[in-house]
């Protein structure tokens, strides 16, 4: 995990803002984890390599965890 943070400002349409931070609380997840977890998603879509990335291994646990 990493063990730095840096901020992401997003600009978003408020009633679509409500409607997400709504089902993120129903999922009982913040939506920082969610859009991490997208962002995640994201460049696994596309191979990209990053310093932080999981193994292989891990990746799959962490699915599955999910599921």
């Amino acid at each position: 995990m990493e063990s730095k943070t840096a901020r992401l400002t997003v600009l978003i349409d408020p009633v679509k803002k409500k409607a997400f931070e709504a089902l993120c609380a129903a999922q009982d997840q913040t939506p920082s984890q969610i859009v991490r977890q997208m962002i995640r998603d994201y460049l696994e879509q596309y191979e990209v390599d990053y310093a932080t990335k999981p193994k292989v291994g891990a990746a799959r646990l962490a699915a599955n965890e999910r599921e």
